[in-house]
């Protein structure tokens, strides 16, 4: 009997882990065939698209899957969704941007909405936090890509306004329209990178105790198991134990 539950078991979080898959290959499809109908299908001239296609394969979204949803753009097929971007609080006085794609934003909003106030935040006005942060352009890559001192040097030759490096990898910030040319001189030493992307960065950031840091985590992790959100950003700092906690 142990052997068979432990079994069912397994077998129960794999059927999580392939929901929880599905789930991120339908959000990456769906932002790759809005920014393929947005500009042109070709990645070398869509910067939004490239964006999309680097993130599908840091997923390992299968090649045919990511050719698909370009299709679908150029022939006009599936759905019409608009770009959202809802703004809040959260507990501690934490501000929160999410965006979203959606096909009815009503829908979206309400389920949004909700989120907020289960967790004792609240949703706020358009522009009621996101002076809090800077849009900003990002290149990831991972550790094994370049030492500290070797990425430091080749972002400041490509025009990067700041490298952050520890022991999940380099993150390189630039201003939102020098991305493109960052991205390049960059791939150009050190080859295609895990993440190219505009962002919202926090200015300051809030430390939180761990009581509304698990209120928040809840939040964030409400928020970004919803179909049509795409992206959540917060400005504040738990502490390791609590996000050990909330990740097991």
């Amino acid at each position: 009997m142990a052997g068979h539950s432990q079994f069912k078991n397994i077998m129960h979080k794999k059927g999580k882990q392939d929901a929880i898959r599905s789930k991120l290959f339908s959000k990456l499809a769906r932002e790759i065939t809005v920014a393929a109908k947005l500009g042109l299908p070709d990645p070398d001239m869509n910067p939004r698209l490239r964006a999309a296609m680097l993130a599908a394969r840091a997923e390992n979204m299968p090649k045919d899957n990511i050719e698909r949803a370009i299709k679908k753009a150029a022939g006009g097929e599936g759905e019409n969704y608009d770009e959202v971007r809802y703004e809040g609080y959260a507990p501690g006085g934490v501000a929160v941007i999410v965006e979203a794609l959606t096909d009815n934003r009503n829908r979206t909003a309400g389920e949004v909405r909700s989120y907020f106030s289960k967790a004792g935040g609240a949703l706020a006005e358009t522009g009621a936090v996101s002076f809090m942060f800077d849009r900003v352009g990002l290149v990831a890559y991972d550790p094994k890509a370049a030492n500290e001192d070797a990425m430091m040097e080749a972002a400041i030759e490509a025009g990067a306004d700041d490298v952050a490096s520890g022991p999940d990898g380099h993150e390189v910030v630039t201003a939102m329209e020098s991305l493109r040319e960052v991205q390049k001189a960059l791939e150009a030493k050190f080859g295609e990178p895990r993440k190219a992307s505009i962002v919202w960065r926090p200015q300051n950031m809030v430390a939180v105790d761990d009581e509304a840091g698990e209120k928040i985590l809840r939040l964030i992790g409400s928020l970004e198991d919803n179909d049509d959100v795409q992206n959540v950003y917060a400005n504040f700092e738990v502490s390791d134990a609590l996000v050990a906690k909330m990740g097991a």
